[in-house]
């Protein structure tokens, strides 16, 4: 086995652009292993991790970009060397000519005075002074980085705040702002409808039932995933509400959240119960009776969300399509489960999806595990040992550091289910498919031949795999919807219409008996 280095001095990408890149070198033929990253001390350590780590690699500045090849031969190091320069050279070519480049945000703002919002995607260890440069320069800021302390944040979100700016993130993936979609995101109408959303997923979740029931969105204001814990204290989602009762274009808000931390969810509460516009709240797993109190619109689930906040914004709720639960389609899939089978796998790309199918699971059943849940006794204390029925989040921090995000590359969740596929203890895998800015190019495409090949070995020992599959996305997103959806009922695997249908499809199609 051979391993070649390449270290460039002095030569940056954003996280974004690394991911993409690295997805595309491990698919070059002969590559056993590809990494392609900042030096920084996180990117070494997992280079460590998994024995790639070299003094030469060891000595790199955060400012230098690391590339490493392992692979069978010298030769087919070089190959792929070659190759991963050629795909740097497409990234190039594919700017548009009249594209400007700037050094620092002070001269692309002083160039450009009519810009208003400025996306940082940079080094966790840059981040929060690139985001202060921006708001300094009255710029509302997207802070797609992570790595950035707490105490920074909070400084960003008040400094925001004083300024009367928006500070999204930082982790912020999702954005919707004069409808264009930012960073990870779908193409979703124009409507009356606004979302302040501490959740990625689930805001896009949200704002795509909004679209398919016919509605559409004003803003979608993302917080980062901090944002409402004891220490930042809401400071985002406060000045999100605020920013959209202000605007004459919204006419009904949704709120977004995995469970806020109480102190917080009642200043958000508090809010809402002054703000004269309807407000839906979807904070997963959270009590109806405070939402109640506050004059809210509570919402169990992301489909309920996107209903409630139709029909508050103008529409028929008779006339919307919901997608009842196919009961008939229920008792044909339990039929074909033997007795041992009788365990959901859930493996999602989307850290809200998961959620939203672990609680609806636990409302029906004890024994319901996952490396995000908030009960300690059911918490995996191994991720990469599933037990009972187990809701795997393959975005957070456990699976990506220093990998790409499984919406980017998928590689690490096809191995995953290859091993549940193989437990003849599981009834049910289900998984998430997201389209959209951002995504995979083909999300469904590149999980079929391990779908295919999970079903023909289940066959042939004599059991049934009932495959549950969720497209997220819209039929104005690339790549086509239907397309995708198709891809995936030929091969025979179920289709659900929506993030909630799919977790109550997946917790009923193994309860036997009823």
């Amino acid at each position: 086995m051979s391993t070649k280095v390449v270290i460039k001095q002095s030569t940056y990408f954003d996280s974004v652009s690394l991911m993409s890149l690295s997805t595309k070198a491990n698919q070059i033929e002969g590559v056993e292993q590809a990494v392609i990253a900042m030096g920084t001390d996180m990117n070494k350590e997992v280079l460590k991790n998994v024995g790639l780590l070299t003094p030469e690699l060891e000595a790199a500045k955060t400012s230098d970009l690391m590339i490493v090849v392992k692979a069978a031969t010298d030769e087919l190091c070089e190959s792929a060397l070659m190759a991963i320069e050629e795909l740097f050279k497409k990234k190039g070519s594919s700017k548009s000519a009249t594209e400007i480049k700037y050094s620092t945000i002070d001269s692309a703002a002083a160039s450009i005075p009519e810009a208003n919002l400025a996306v940082i995607s940079v080094n966790g260890a840059f981040a929060a002074r690139e985001a202060r440069k921006a708001l300094e320069n009255d710029l509302h800021v997207m802070l797609f980085s992570d790595n950035v302390s707490i105490e920074e944040e909070i400084a960003l979100k008040q400094f925001a705040h004083e300024k009367g700016l928006l500070m999204m993130g930082p982790d912020c993936g999702t954005a919707i702002i004069g409808n264009v979609a930012l960073c990870f995101g779908n193409a979703v109408r124009k409507g009356n409808i606004g979302i302040v959303g501490a959740s990625g997923t689930g805001s896009q979740e949200v704002s795509v039932r909004i679209h398919d029931f016919g509605g559409g969105i004003t803003q979608l204001i993302g917080t980062g995933g901090r944002d409402l814990s004891e220490q930042v204290g809401g400071i985002m989602m406060l000045d999100g509400i605020k920013a959209l009762e202000e605007d004459e274009a919204t006419k009904v808000i949704v709120l977004i959240s995995k469970p806020p931390a109480p102190s917080v969810q009642e200043k958000v509460l508090a809010q809402v119960k002054s703000c004269k516009k309807p407000v839906v709240v979807y904070f997963i797993g959270g009590e109806e009776t405070a939402v109640l109190e506050a004059g809210g619109h509570f919402a169990k689930t992301s489909k309920e969300a996107a209903i409630k906040a139709v029909v508050l914004a103008g529409a028929n709720e008779d006339e919307l399509n919901k997608r009842a639960l196919n009961w008939p389609l229920i008792e044909e899939v339990r039929a074909k489960l033997t007795p041992e089978q009788k365990y959901v796998r859930g493996l999602f790309c989307g850290g809200t999806l998961c959620d939203e199918a672990m609680y609806l699971a636990m409302d029906k059943y004890e024994d319901v595990y996952s490396n995000i849940q908030k009960k300690a006794d059911y918490k995996l204390k191994n991720i990469h040992e599933s037990k009972a029925h187990t809701f795997l989040d393959m975005g957070d921090d456990d699976f990506t550091n220093g990998k790409p995000h499984p919406m980017i590359d998928p590689s690490t969740r096809i191995a995953r289910f290859l091993e549940e596929a193989k437990d003849p203890s599981v009834g049910v895998i289900l998984m998430d498919f997201i389209l959209g800015f951002g995504s995979h190019e083909d999300p469904v495409g590149v999980m079929l031949p391990a779908i295919i090949e999970a079903k023909a070995q289940a066959a042939k020992e004599g059991r049934h795999l009932e495959i549950l599959g969720y497209v997220l996305g819209t039929d104005l997103d690339t790549p086509n919807f239907d397309e995708q959806v198709k891809k995936l009922m030929d091969a025979g695997v179920t289709i659900a219409s929506s993030s909630t249908n799919a977790g109550l499809l997946a917790r009923e199609f193994v309860a036997k008996g009823e």
